[in-house]
């Protein structure tokens, strides 16, 4: 794999590949050492943390579906203390090379911000925003869907790090141009999108929901056409780079977003299938790139022809 072809600045973020392991499919990416070379990895984009340890959902949390997986984990995770005195750590002695994204979410304004300052250390490349969690003080509105909800979130993390700022947007709105130019204007360096689309699976023989926490989100390949569409649509309206992910599978996938406008893909649901697809996808492009005498991966973005 030739790096000097794929090699990426994301938002201030240098990366040997544009490829990066999704958040909540990724563990906190030395989970995966045994299989794949760390080295090859773009970057790491941590499972979600919380200002306390969360158990997450009870019940069954994760079900297959046509072409994808919904899941309602909760947000499992040992809270960001624990993090950082045990994980990260250990994550920067065995991928001392690989950037390192710290994606966390709050149930408030003032979390977001606590929660950002507490991460501005050395051994975090950047943050992910994930705004897709209620609001408690606003009687439970998700900052995801809400531009002014999560504009304020933006500025409130913005005001509380130096690290390049990554606000990964919900698709479950009814205009995500909406929401990726507020956050834009309220400072973000940069978007992830999409975010699982909410679903839900009905067991036929109890006549019950299967997961237990009744919904779940649907990410694979079922979502990737409309989170190509989301990429494309919301590149059109935004001078930030995209982080484009939702169903990718292959190189092929990872070309599409590149295309439609995104300059970084991350790998989700497949790391379950293939644990060494983050490499796999970026081993693809590089040889699209060869086959199309390309000299460099960002020759690819944003080149979709329309009309």
């Amino acid at each position: 794999m030739n790096l000097t072809r794929l090699a990426t600045d994301f938002a201030g973020i240098r990366m040997a590949t544009p490829v990066m392991g999704a958040s909540g499919t990724f563990g906190f990416g030395v989970e995966y050492s045994d299989f794949l070379d760390l080295d090859q990895v773009g970057a790491i984009i941590s499972k979600g943390l919380t200002p306390l340890p969360r158990a997450g959902n009870e019940g069954v949390r994760i079900a297959e579906t046509p072409s994808g997986m919904l899941n309602c984990i909760g947000l499992e995770n040992p809270g960001i203390d624990v993090f950082l005195r045990d994980i990260l750590p250990k994550v920067r002695k065995e991928a001392p090379n690989t950037a390192f994204i710290a994606n966390f979410s709050g149930s408030s304004v003032e979390d977001y911000g606590i929660m950002a300052e507490k991460l501005d250390v050395d051994g975090v490349d950047g943050i992910e925003v994930n705004i897709s969690c209620p609001n408690v003080k606003e009687g439970g509105i998700v900052f995801g869907t809400d531009p002014k909800a999560a504009a304020a979130v933006t500025k409130e993390v913005k005001a509380h790090t130096s690290k390049p700022v990554i606000v990964k947007l919900s698709p479950n709105v009814t205009d995500i141009t909406v929401m990726a130019k507020a956050v834009e204007e309220a400072g973000a360096d940069a978007l992830a999108l999409i975010n699982t689309l909410t679903g839900m699976v009905i067991d036929i023989n109890s006549w019950r929901p299967l997961l237990g926490n009744v919904t779940g989100g649907l990410s694979g390949p079922a979502v990737k056409p409309i989170a190509v569409r989301m990429v494309y649509q919301v590149a059109q309206v935004v001078n930030i780079p995209i982080l484009g992910l939702g169903g990718i599978a292959t190189a092929e996938d990872a070309i599409e977003f590149l295309l439609a406008g995104a300059s970084t893909v991350a790998v989700g649901a497949e790391n379950f299938v293939h644990p060494d697809a983050v490499v796999r996808v970026a081993e693809g492009i590089d040889a699209y790139l060869e086959k199309h005498n390309l000299s460099h991966v960002s020759e690819l973005v944003g080149k979709v022809q329309i009309g």
